[in-house]
């Protein structure tokens, strides 16, 4: 297990005395790599000189808001010129402080602006930094965005419903809405030690609200070091605390968080490098298994097309695998809570290879679920629900809405005819199976209230909505 931290000043005077033991001390804490901002010319030419010195660290390039006076235009062309350099990852630690106004704030918006155009022209990402000032920081990225589109449109995966990751918030100040709205614009979040604090204001909300495909991990070392340590020189070798409370949060394991925020640096950065797909994948106490990337669906929310990432996970499959070679990677069962069966494809689409694993581990003692868009009795022209009695104990169906257009709007299928086949399935499997879940995905068009009405009055099962990645 390895960490990445996005944002550490290893640059800093506080580290004149120590730097390399610094580095030394993180890398036995497998922090694989570092990213050191700029907060200047200066600073950033230290962190390019760094970066060159230790294969550890990559540099990002710019003026702090805080230095925002300093920048003339010599000192924006050189940072452009510095940016060339093949260490060079990112444009930052730009952005707007309201807070302490080291610079005038006309200043701190002409310096904001122009390095956002360095980094359009660049095709370089952005470390944003936020204090008092995110509402016009945003106006300004959304109108740099709109002004520049192939900028973000530049890193899009073919195929992929999101944009492409143009940036990060980090330490991020806002609330979980203003997060998913920045999520939509390509940015990801970063949260450093104030998570672990008593008083976090809103970062633990967002770690807990925010999937954590769209997080990254960071210290702002040498400042706001993690509880036990608080009031200390922070370092990189505390990265796996934050991690350790995120996870704590997301309700995952910090393996999850290392692998998804390593995943999530490497597509904004290109540092590290993107996993080989896997038919089956851990995730918290569970396994999941990927049979198969063709779906009978083609949903708006979904990245089927795209990346195919989960939680760090590359579930591009180029080939389906034979159910031996499934049953080989799960070994023993029982070390999992359950085999879920559930990859960016509707497992009902290989019933028999679904059926044999399933009964592989059902054989052995293990638990069984299936996430199903329940269309299985369509694909395979009959009523499957009952072969799969005694070999699934659970099943998570994609209710989506409880409109029938809407629904085949979402899924981009035939409405009326799917979503009548769905709940036949669904009705058939809380007759049929021991647990059956409806969910839908957490949209603000979809009507929450009447599709859990309609799950648990009409249906009989449970309700759940899951998040909007």
């Amino acid at each position: 297990m390895t960490f990445i931290d996005t944002h550490a000043h290893v640059t800093a005077r506080e580290f004149d005395a120590d730097r390399d033991e610094v580095l030394a001390r993180a890398a036995d804490a497998g922090i694989r790599f570092i990213i050191n901002p700029g907060t200047n010319l200066e600073d950033s030419r230290r962190a390019v000189e760094l970066a060159e010195r230790h294969p550890m660290v990559y540099a990002a390039v710019g003026y702090h808001p805080h230095d925002a006076r300093l920048a003339d235009e010599a000192g924006l062309a050189a940072i452009e010129e510095l940016s060339t350099h093949p260490r060079v990852v990112a444009i930052g630690e730009i952005g707007l402080d309201f807070h302490y106004d080291l610079s005038p704030r006309d200043a701190q918006e002409r310096v904001f602006a122009a390095q956002l155009a360095i980094a359009q022209r660049r095709d370089l990402p952005v470390i944003i930094h936020s204090r008092e000032s995110l509402e016009l920081t945003v106006a300004m990225l959304d109108a740099s965005i709109t002004a520049c589109p192939e900028w973000r449109e530049s890193r899009r995966a073919h195929g992929s419903r999101a944009p492409g990751p143009r940036g990060v918030f980090h330490c991020y100040p806002g609330d979980v809405a203003t997060a998913w709205k920045l999520v939509g614009m390509g940015f990801m979040v970063s949260l450093p030690g104030i998570v672990t604090f008593k008083k976090p204001g809103n970062a633990v909300d967002v770690a807990a609200g925010i999937s954590i495909e769209h997080q990254l991990l960071e210290t702002d070392s040498p400042y706001l070091a993690p509880v036990p340590h608080r009031g200390t020189r922070n370092e990189p070798m505390h990265i796996p605390l934050i991690a350790q409370r995120i996870a704590d949060v997301q309700h995952l394991s910090v393996e999850d968080v290392a692998r998804s925020t390593n995943v999530a640096a490497y597509q904004l950065f290109g540092v590290g490098e993107k996993p080989e797909p896997r038919f089956t994948y851990p995730l918290k106490r569970s396994l999941y298994i990927n049979l198969t990337n063709r779906c009978d669906a083609d949903c708006v929310f979904c990245d089927r097309k795209g990346e195919a990432m989960v939680k760090g996970h590359n579930l591009k499959i180029t080939r389906e695998p034979e159910a031996e070679e499934v049953i080989a990677e799960i070994g023993d069962p029982t070390r999992y809570e359950e085999v879920v069966f559930c990859g960016y494809g509707e497992p009902t689409i290989r019933l028999e290879a679904l059926k044999q694993v399933a009964r592989f581990v059902k054989d052995r003692g293990g638990r069984t679920r299936l996430n199903t868009d329940g269309h299985g009795n369509i694909i395979n022209k009959r009523n499957i629900v009952p072969e799969l009695a005694g070999l699934v104990d659970a099943v998570s169906i994609s209710l989506n809405s409880t409109d029938p257009q809407q629904y085949g709007a979402l899924m981009r299928i035939d409405g009326p005819k799917n979503f009548a086949a769905m709940v036949e399935f669904a009705r058939e499997a809380v007759r049929t199976l021991p647990r059956v879940v409806l969910t839908i995905v957490d949209l603000d068009d979809v009507d929450e209230d009447k599709a859990r009405s309609f799950v648990e009055k009409e249906i009989g099962a449970i309700f759940a909505k899951r998040p909007f990645f």
